[in-house]
C-alpha cells in the first residue's frame, strides 16, 4: 500500500511535468514580429509571430511526413491523404469546410513535399478563431471514408495527368529520379497511376494514424495574433478531439540524415512531342543543415538567380537560345540537389548544354568575381525581406524552421549571415559542388542522333 504522502508527491510531479512550456524566441524590433513557442504536454508545438500592425493572419499545421516516408507500395499516400483531409470530419462535410472559409473571404489550401506536409488558412485577424477551428478539425477529425477515397482518386489521377502534360514541371521529377533512382527521394510526390490506383481507405487510415500524432505536428500562426489565445484554442481543439495519445510526450526531433545515394554522370531522356526540349543539368548539392548553405545561396543567385546572373546573360541575353533559364538548389535532411534548368528549341539543346556546362566548370575552377558576389548578396537580402511581406510567408518561415531545424532565426540574423559570406566561402563551395560530374535529365522530341550526343554533357 502506497503512503498517502507518496501519492500526493507523485501526483504533484506528474502535474508539474504536464505544464505547457512557453518561450519567447525572437523579440520583435525594426518592424519584425515577436516569435514565441509553446510546447504542450502532449508534444504539440505552437509557434506564432505577432505583428499588431497588419489586419490578416495565417494559420497552418505542419506535419513531419512527406513522400520520402513512403514505401514503394505507398508512393503517393502522403499527397493522397492531404486531399482526403478536406473531404469531411465528424463535425463538417467537405462543403462545410470550404464554405466556412469562403464566407469570410479566406483562403485555404495545403501542399505536400518530400519531407513535410502543410495545411493552412489565411483570413482577416478577426476570423482567426474560425480558421483555427476548421484546420484543427481537419487534422484531428478526418473520416477518410472509402467513398471519398474513390472520388478523390479520380482528381489525383487528373493531377498526375496535368503534371505529365507540363514538361517544364515533369522534368523536375525526372531529375530527382536521375539523381536518386528508385529511392524515396527519387519517386514523385504525387505517386504514379499504378500506386494511386492500389491505395485504399484502410491503408491510408493506417498511414494517417502513424504520422499525424501531435508529437509529429507543428502549429504556426503569423499576423495580428495573440499567442496565448492561439495556444488556448488549439489546445482545446486537440483535447476535445482526443488527439493527445499520451498526457506527457516529447516532440519528434528534426529529421536526421540517411546517407541517401546520389548519382553522378547519369542521363535520362523521355521522348515527347513538345515544341521545346526541357533540360536539367545538375549534381549533388548540400543538405539543408550544412553551414555552407549560405555561401551556396549566394553562388546559386549569381549563377542563375536573376536577370543579371551568368546563365541568364550567356544563354538568353547574348544568344537568345532560351526564354527560361535558371539555377536552383533543393536541400533535404541528409543531401541536396543543384540544378540548371533551360527550355529551348530541340535544335539548340546541345548549344545550351555546352554553355551551361562550360559556365559551371569555369566557376568551379576560377570562382566568381567580387562584384558578382556583392550583387548576389544584395539580391538575396532584398528578396528575403520582400518575400516576408505577407503573413502567409511568415507562417511558412516559422513553421518550416520549427519542423526542420527546431529553432528560429530572426530576419536580422539571416541578413547578417548572408552579409558574412566571403568570396573565399563562395569559391570553396563552388569547387565542392560544381566540380562534381553532372547528371542530365531531358524531356523533348529529340531524334536518335541528337539523343546520342547528350552523353557529351555528362562525360
Amino acid at each position: 500500500m502506497t503512503p498517502r504522502g507518496s501519492q500526493a508527491t507523485a501526483r504533484t510531479s506528474s502535474e508539474a511535468r504536464a505544464v505547457a512550456r512557453t518561450q519567447t524566441l525572437i523579440k520583435g524590433e525594426h518592424g519584425t514580429g515577436t516569435v514565441r513557442r509553446t510546447t504542450l504536454p502532449g508534444g504539440l508545438r505552437i509557434v506564432t509571430e505577432t505583428l499588431p500592425t497588419v489586419r490578416s493572419a495565417t494559420f497552418g499545421i505542419w506535419a513531419h511526413v512527406g513522400s520520402r516516408d513512403e514505401t514503394p507500395a505507398l508512393n503517393g499516400a502522403t499527397h493522397y491523404l492531404e486531399h482526403l483531409l478536406f473531404k469531411g470530419t465528424r463535425k463538417r462535410s467537405a462543403l462545410d469546410i470550404s464554405a466556412a472559409l469562403d464566407a469570410v473571404g479566406g483562403e485555404m489550401n495545403a501542399f505536400t513535399a518530400k519531407e513535410y506536409t502543410c495545411y493552412y488558412a489565411r483570413v482577416l485577424d478577426t476570423d482567426l478563431p474560425l480558421a483555427i477551428d476548421v484546420v484543427c478539425d481537419m487534422l484531428t477529425g478526418s473520416l477518410i471514408q472509402e467513398e471519398d477515397v474513390d472520388v478523390e482518386r479520380g482528381a489525383i489521377l487528373e493531377e498526375i495527368a496535368m503534371t505529365e502534360d507540363d514538361p517544364g514541371d515533369c522534368v523536375h521529377d525526372l531529375f530527382a529520379h536521375t539523381m536518386f533512382g528508385d529511392s524515396a527521394l527519387g519517386r514523385p510526390v504525387l505517386g504514379t497511376v499504378d500506386t494511386v490506383n492500389a491505395l485504399n481507405a484502410d491503408r491510408i487510415r493506417r498511414f494517417y494514424r502513424k504520422h499525424y500524432d501531435p508529437t509529429h505536428l507543428v502549429v504556426a500562426a503569423a499576423g495580428n495574433v495573440d499567442h496565448n489565445k492561439v495556444v488556448r484554442q488549439v489546445r482545446a481543439a486537440f483535447e476535445k478531439a482526443g488527439a493527445f495519445r499520451e498526457p506527457v510526450a516529447a516532440p519528434v526531433a528534426p529529421r536526421a540524415g540517411r546517407r541517401t545515394v546520389r548519382a553522378a554522370g547519369r542521363m535520362e531522356l523521355i521522348g515527347r512531342r513538345t515544341e521545346q526540349a526541357h533540360v536539367i543539368l545538375g549534381m549533388p548539392g548540400l543538405a539543408r543543415t550544412d553551414d555552407r548553405r549560405w555561401a551556396m545561396g549566394v553562388l546559386n543567385t549569381a549563377l542563375g538567380g536573376g536577370m543579371s546572373s551568368r546563365l541568364f546573360q550567356e544563354v538568353r541575353e547574348k544568344r537568345g537560345l532560351a526564354y527560361s533559364v535558371y539555377s536552383y538548389t533543393s536541400g533535404f535532411a541528409d543531401c541536396g540537389l543543384f540544378g540548371v534548368y533551360a527550355g529551348c528549341r530541340p535544335s539548340q539543346v546541345h548549344d545550351v548544354l555546352k554553355i551551361c556546362r562550360d559556365e559551371l566548370e569555369h566557376v568551379a575552377e576560377h570562382g566568381l568575381t567580387d562584384e558578382e558576389i556583392g550583387r548576389a548578396v544584395g539580391q538575396l537580402q532584398g528578396s528575403t525581406v520582400l518575400g516576408l511581406e505577407d503573413t502567409g510567408a511568415l507562417m511558412n518561415r516559422i513553421g518550416k524552421s520549427e519542423l526542420c531545424w527546431g529553432e528560429q532565426m530572426s530576419v536580422d540574423d539571416m541578413l547578417a549571415r548572408m552579409a558574412s559570406v566571403t568570396p573565399d566561402d563562395v569559391r570553396a563551395v563552388a569547387r565542392d559542388v560544381l566540380g562534381q560530374r553532372p547528371s542530365l535529365s531531358v524531356i523533348g522530341p529529340l531524334k536518335d542522333k541528337q539523343a546520342s550526343r547528350l552523353h557529351d554533357a555528362v562525360a
